[in-house]
């Protein structure tokens, strides 16, 4: 499963991408927003920490700007996916980049019937958002079923993107299923790797080693 990371904060995205474990970002205009900065610049800072995709959002609504933003948008890095909206114009702006050779990413997907027209048309990801629809009492990690199996009977290369993730637990579910790529917030990737168990097995063997007044190097 390749983790990415869902946060415009560049000392973050350093920070986390020093371990070695972050495949991608992914961004979204209100996070953008929070960092008070340019976003041209704040994405292109991101591809060059960064090796994997990095999702950047167009903010048009209508086909025509949609794609004209898509374009400048893959103009800016290599490793530039363009994050569309699952609608109708944002389906045939997924068509028209993804046949030119760009990486798409359909956010906002809700039902697994949205995720068979993203595949369709040549999505690179699709991302479904799991915290939403559990947030108002949906079973979004059966929607994450759904799309594996979908998928799974027709072969699509579109990866399953599971987004809006609320904690490590949603991880496991996901992995479990058998979907592609994870988007976390900084947080939850940090909280992945912290049990009070590996805290205090730690404690124990460094206080056992100190006694004994030895040293490695």
């Amino acid at each position: 499963m390749k983790f990415f990371i869902d946060t415009a904060d560049i000392d973050e995205i350093r920070d986390l991408a020093e371990t070695g474990l972050v495949d991608g970002v992914t961004t979204n205009p209100t996070l953008v927003a929070k960092t008070g900065r340019s976003f041209v610049e704040v994405v292109q800072e991101i591809c060059g920490v960064v090796d994997g995709p990095v999702s950047a959002e167009v903010t048009a609504t209508d086909y025509a700007t949609m794609l004209d933003e898509g374009r400048y948008l893959a103009g800016l890095a290599p490793n530039i996916a363009v994050k569309v909206p699952l609608t109708r114009d944002g389906l045939k702006t997924c068509r028209a980049l993804s046949q030119a050779g760009t990486l798409v990413n359909v956010t906002l997907c809700f039902s697994a019937v949205q995720a068979l027209l993203a595949a369709k048309a040549g999505a690179a990801f699709i991302s479904p958002f799991v915290g939403r629809l559990d947030d108002i009492a949906h079973d979004g990690m059966g929607l994450i079923s759904e799309i594996c199996e979908i998928y799974a009977n027709y072969d699509f290369s579109t990866e399953v993107l599971v987004a809006s993730t609320r904690g490590p637990l949603h991880v496991v579910e996901a992995a479990k299923l058998g979907a592609d790529v994870v988007t976390l917030p900084p947080d939850v990737l940090r909280k992945m790797y912290s049990h009070p168990l590996t805290e205090k097995g730690l404690a124990a063997f460094l206080a056992d080693w100190e006694k004994t007044g030895q040293s490695i190097l």
